[in-house]
């Protein structure tokens, strides 16, 4: 803006521009609406930025008086390059989603619904949270879960505003942009108990881009569940994560895929049934791609898991890069890398450690990347580890050149 001094009244408390569609917040702070509704919904923190009062009601009312003011400056001040800021289009009201939804009874109003939800909910967060509020997650995941039944095309719609084939895949599409609230993602499972199903469903046979926002939403669902829910995840379920992570969508798509095996892993029987539809395999080939210190944390993460059951350590020892790659990693990533490579390595030692497998740990190298993990600062847990399996394994390691002379003398003879 050249030499022109914006009054600091018009400028936003968050970003530190000037105000385009002013909004005041119920601690009387006033806020560019893009801005505190990032903070509040995207970011969701639940204070005012300025004050610090936590929100009970993030309600957040237009500052008209304010707008015109910025506008009329910008208009005296046009002859210096200031452009006016345009007048913002008004929130969606609820009543208005409501008669939307009520109106969406035949398949060709639903689609002109889902048309015009998408457009509403490009807006502004204000009006993805009136969505969530007014029926329109419910209406959404009843289309997800007709995904079967469904034979109504979107080809003869306009195809510049819907690139998918099927109602279904366009509502998935818009309950995950809508960003769901804790509360709303609860509820949608509450309400629709087939919705998971759905979900894993489509992980399986859905398009490219509804695999990839099937998995995301259930990963946002799942993070909010109950252990229960968890338990009961169905082998179908683990099948479709392995589908993901192995036809390798997006890097986005594989993270979630990645971070549910993580999330519910630990709970009833997952490990094995994860490992009985085949993560093992395609962790260990992601693990030899890769080289993104997230994605190998996150991979050698799910395998330390999978390993804590005899069918993963055996899938691990079946597959021929397996103990080689881990192996590998160790050092090459981070400290949490290294330290769950080397949990991984403490148990196959443990519990799956044959003699032919204490040999193969010795050709490959494991035992000297071991003896380096003693030397280096890589933290005092992946060390205890790594001594642990050394000392495990003396008498069929302690002829090896690269074990230190101190701990041979530690050794049973």
């Amino acid at each position: 803006m050249g030499e022109i001094e914006v009054p600091p009244f018009f400028l936003c408390p968050i970003s530190l521009e000037m105000m385009k569609d002013p909004v005041t917040i119920p601690t009387g702070i006033t806020y560019d609406r893009e801005s505190i509704e990032k903070w509040l919904f995207t970011n969701k923190n639940k204070n005012c930025p300025v004050t610090k009062q936590v929100l009970s009601n993030p309600d957040l009312t237009p500052n008209h008086t304010l707008r015109r003011v910025i506008q009329s400056w910008c208009t005296l001040n046009a002859s210096n390059g200031i452009e006016r800021v345009p007048t913002p289009k008004p929130p969606v009201n609820k009543s208005q989603i409501i008669k939307l939804l009520k109106d969406a009874k035949s398949p060709e109003m639903q689609i002109k619904c889902l048309k015009r939800l998408r457009s509403i909910a490009s807006t502004s967060e204000t009006n993805k949270r009136c969505i969530e509020s007014s029926g329109g997650v419910d209406f959404l995941a009843s289309l997800v879960k007709n995904n079967n039944t469904s034979t109504t095309s979107l080809e003869a719609c306009d195809q510049d505003e819907l690139e998918f084939t099927k109602p279904s895949d366009e509502a998935l599409s818009i309950l995950f942009s809508l960003q769901l609230s804790e509360s709303a993602l609860k509820s949608l499972n509450a309400k629709n108990g087939e919705f998971i199903e759905s979900l894993i469903n489509v992980l399986q046979v859905g398009c490219y881009e509804s695999r990839a926002y099937a998995v995301l939403l259930l990963n946002s669902i799942l993070e909010v569940e109950e252990p229960a829910q968890l338990v009961a995840l169905k082998p179908e379920f683990f099948v479709g994560l392995v589908q993901i992570l192995h036809d390798q969508i997006s890097p986005k798509a594989s993270k979630a895929a990645l971070q549910l095996l993580i999330n519910v892993g630990p709970w009833g029987r997952n490990k094995l049934k994860a490992a009985e539809a085949g993560a093992v395999k395609v962790l260990v080939d992601l693990l030899l791609d890769s080289s993104e210190k997230r994605a190998c944390e996150m991979i050698l993460t799910a395998l330390d898991q999978l390993c804590q059951c005899a069918d993963g350590r055996a899938e691990l020892l079946k597959h021929g890069a397996g103990l080689a790659v881990v192996s590998k990693k160790i050092l090459r990533v981070s400290k949490v890398g290294s330290e769950r490579a080397v949990r991984i390595l403490l148990s196959i030692s443990k519990y799956s450690a044959s003699p032919s497998v204490v040999q193969e740990m010795l050709q490959l190298g494991v035992v000297s990347k071991l003896c380096l993990v003693l030397q280096v600062d890589i933290g005092s847990k992946a060390k205890e580890k790594a001594s642990e399996i050394l000392k495990l394994h003396a008498r069929a390691w302690k002829n090896c050149s690269c074990i230190p002379m101190g701990l041979l003398s530690s050794y049973p003879s």
